[in-house]
Order: structure tokens, then sequence, then C-alpha cells
């Protein structure tokens, strides 16, 4: 007499290991900040021609910027958009020259202007991101001011004038919270991905959480990082001319990259970029 066939049940599904890198995020401390600019400006004094050449082209950009302020405020978002565009690529340069420095090879000033030619689909994404979130950004700004002010379109004296008047407290204090949501929200994002791009070719997506990932673990160090930052710049556009940015502008850079050599921990098994 023949047996019935018994189904058996499929066996669970188990997926294969993944080969994506493996990382750790390290624990910052405040005087890891002092370590990253140090380590930048060592980098930015072994080769200052280059240095000189993004601090150019980061005051240029500042003074753009600047002049469309002043007499086209209407146009300032879309040339900050330009300058959201053009800026991480500059940026990687720099990055470039601190990671060849960091491996023992020569950085060059041709070599760095095109490091982002193998990595080119994912910073466009992540460039794409940062730009919809400054549009929106933007669009938020205006909302406050059609909340507090039905004047149209402001002028530069009448943005000046309000920020700076006490008696528009409310308006400063619902400008402030949505800036600095919006600023926090950018920062997290870019604080390590595009150096992390640079140097683990990681896609887009990835390099994001990662940053992401980076600033909820330091959130502390990671805002005084930030705040550093908006001084050094601050006090750099402060100066005739914003020359400042000459030199702090490729500083920030250089340091930039050591912050995420100092955050992320890539494990001995995960291979290199």
């Amino acid at each position: 007499m023949s047996q019935p066939n018994i189904e058996q049940a499929p066996a669970p599904y188990i997926p294969p290991p993944s080969d994506a890198p493996k990382k750790r995020i390290r624990p910052l401390r405040p005087v890891d900040l002092v370590q990253w600019v140090l380590a930048g400006w060592s980098d930015l004094k072994a080769h200052p021609g280059i240095a000189a050449f993004y601090g150019s082209c980061f005051w240029f950009m500042a003074l753009v910027l600047g002049a469309v302020f002043r007499s086209k405020p209407e146009y300032t978002m879309s040339i900050a958009s330009g300058c959201l565009l053009l800026g991480p690529f500059l940026a990687m340069g720099l990055y470039d020259v601190s990671r060849r420095r960091e491996q023992g090879l020569r950085p060059e000033l041709g070599v760095s202007l095109t490091c982002w030619e193998n990595h080119l689909r994912s910073m466009s994404m992540l460039v794409l991101v940062l730009i919809v979130l400054e549009l929106l950004w933007g669009r938020a700004s205006l909302v406050v001011f059609a909340v507090f002010f039905n004047t149209g379109m402001p002028s530069t004296s009448s943005v000046v004038q309000a920020v700076f008047n006490p008696d528009n407290w409310e308006f400063i204090a619902a400008y402030t919270v949505v800036g600095g949501g919006f600023a926090v929200l950018v920062f997290a994002i870019a604080v390590v991905s595009i150096p992390m791009i640079l140097d683990r070719d990681t896609d887009a997506i990835s390099a994001a959480i990662t940053s992401i990932e980076v600033f909820f673990h330091n959130t502390g160090v990671m805002l005084l990082w930030g705040a550093l930052i908006t001084i050094l710049v601050t006090v750099s556009l402060l100066l005739p001319w914003g020359l400042g940015l000459l030199v702090s502008g490729p500083l920030l850079g250089h340091a930039s990259w050591h912050a995420y050599r100092g955050a992320v921990d890539w494990l001995p098994d995960s291979t290199s970029a």
C-alpha cells in the first residue's frame, strides 16, 4: 500500500550575509573639534596653493551671493541654490587633498578638481536632496514673513530691520525656529556624507543615513561643531570684503574630512574604496 505524499514546509529564507562595509560610530568629545581644526590647518599649510584656489572659489561665491542679496533679494534663494550645487563638489576637492595626504600620496589640484567623477551619481542624488531642502527652507521663510508682515516681497532693508528690531520678537522667534530646524537637518545629512562618498564610494542614501547616525550618536559635539563652523564663517564674512573666507573655507573643508575620519570607524574586514 503506497504511502501518501506529505508535503514538507519550505525552509525559512535566510538572507545571505551583507557585503556592505561595516562601520562603527565613534563616541566623540569636544576636544576632538580642536584636533580636527589643527589637522585641517596642517593640510592647508602643506598645500597653500591648492587651499588658495578653493578659498578663492568660496570667497567669490560669497561675494556674488551678497551682491544679489543687496540688489535683488528675491533672487537670493536661486543664487543660494546654485552655490549649494557647486559647494559640495568644491568641498570634495579639499577632502581629496586631505585623503591623499593621509594615504601618503601627493595631492594635486587637477586630481582634486575631478575626484567627483567616479562618484557623480551619488553626489548628484545627495546634492538634489540638499537643494530640495534648501528650497523648502526658503519657502518656509517666506511663509513666516507672510504670517507676520503683509508688505509683499521684503526688501534688503526691511529684512534687516525686521530681524534686528526687538519689537518683532515673535517674528524673530518663529524665523529662528524654522531656520534653525532646517539648518540642523541639512547639517545632519551633510556632516559626513560627502567625505564618506569619496572615501567608500557608497550610495547617497547610505551616506546620508550614516551622517544622521553620527549626528544623533554625538548630538552635543555635532552641534558644537556646527556652531564652530557658523562662527568661523561669520567672522570671516565680517572682515573687509569677506576676505577671511580665503582661509576659513579651505580650513573647514580639510577639518571636515578629519571630522568624518574621527566619527566613523570602518572595521578591518571591510574593503577599502
